[in-house]
């Protein structure tokens, strides 16, 4: 019988392991689905490993890892696509604001072919309007720097055992599951859903922290922002012909040029873009400078004991 893996990257979720590992075990016996639940904890500073402990203490089929510090949401779905050993793995927020109910309708679509089953929001649902207008900034941002449609997308999706050998593969420490689903290709199928509320706990994202996911995740999926550089530079000197030629006119004709307000302007103007040319540069060597050292994605500090080997994608300690 084909084993469906739940991969559940969780950072200070003390509070909603219990009832997410019970509502999943319920659904998934009620559907008969054979599974199991793969929690990451990462690098939480509350008890979340301890919950995911107790949670495997009373059904063997919950194993965990915790990381020895936090490496990042990223980190924690590489780190369950490692552990997983299912025929079909799931990935999937562990406040359940991905609704557990849409799961066995992407298994049915993964059991008549396909490959990848997309979960697409078709409601946020009850989010402030600052954090919506962050997060629609951060999607229109990654839309035009990928080329693909983020606006709906999430990372609540399954992939077929193919397609999580195929992430395995990739050499690249930083990445960006969102995007490398849609580079991989494969057979692809789409879910709607709805955002659920949290039971417990707040949102751990934040205008600056989506940002600061948006500018590492645009430099190391796209070369567009180098491209950008160029733009800039090409802006810079039409600025620069143009006064060229105002400035040689202006002296045939006897005029003397008046004040220094044009000079200044475009001191100010190539000067921006100088800075920001060298701000995306500088983080493009940053991502050269992280590959070239080789370190892994995640450091593992403790595993349930049912996870056995090591784990290629990063060390045990």
């Amino acid at each position: 019988m084909a084993l469906l893996s739940v991969v559940l990257p969780s950072y200070n979720e003390e509070m909603n392991i219990a009832n997410t590992a019970k509502t999943l075990t319920e659904l998934f016996e009620k559907e008969q689905i054979e599974f199991e639940l793969v929690f990451v904890s990462d690098g939480s500073k509350d008890g979340t490993f301890a919950e995911i402990k107790k949670a495997f203490e009373a059904d063997p089929r919950i194993k965990g890892a915790e990381f020895s510090r936090n490496f990042g949401k990223e980190a924690g779905i590489f780190a369950g696509l490692e552990l997983a050993a299912g025929d079909a793995v799931v990935v999937m927020d562990c406040d359940l604001q991905h609704p557990p109910e849409v799961v066995p309708k992407m298994w049915e679509l993964w059991k008549q072919g396909a490959q990848i089953v997309e979960g697409k929001k078709s409601s946020r649902g009850k989010e402030s309007i600052f954090y919506k207008m962050s997060a629609g900034l951060f999607y229109k941002i990654m839309s035009g720097l990928i080329k693909m449609d983020m606006s709906s997308s999430s990372d609540f999706k399954l992939l077929d055992r193919k397609v999580v050998d195929v992430l395995l593969q990739l050499p690249e420490r930083n990445t960006f599951f969102r995007a490398l689903t849609f580079w991989a290709g494969f057979d692809s199928q789409t879910v709607e859903y709805e955002v659920q509320e949290r039971k417990y706990g707040t949102s751990k994202w934040n205008f600056f922290s989506l940002m600061r996911y948006a500018v590492a995740n645009a430099t190391s999926f796209s070369t567009l922002p180098l491209q950008l550089v160029t733009f800039m530079g090409m802006v810079s000197i039409i600025f620069s012909v143009i006064l060229g030629i105002q400035t040689l006119v202006k002296y045939l004709m006897g005029n003397s040029v008046e004040g220094f307000t044009t000079v200044i302007l475009l001191i100010l103007i190539i000067g921006g873009f100088i800075m920001l040319s060298l701000g995306i540069i500088g983080h493009y060597i940053a991502r050269v400078y992280e590959e070239v050292k080789g370190r892994p994605k995640y450091v593992i500090n403790r595993v349930t004991d049912n996870v056995h080997g090591n784990v290629t994608g990063g060390w045990k300690k």
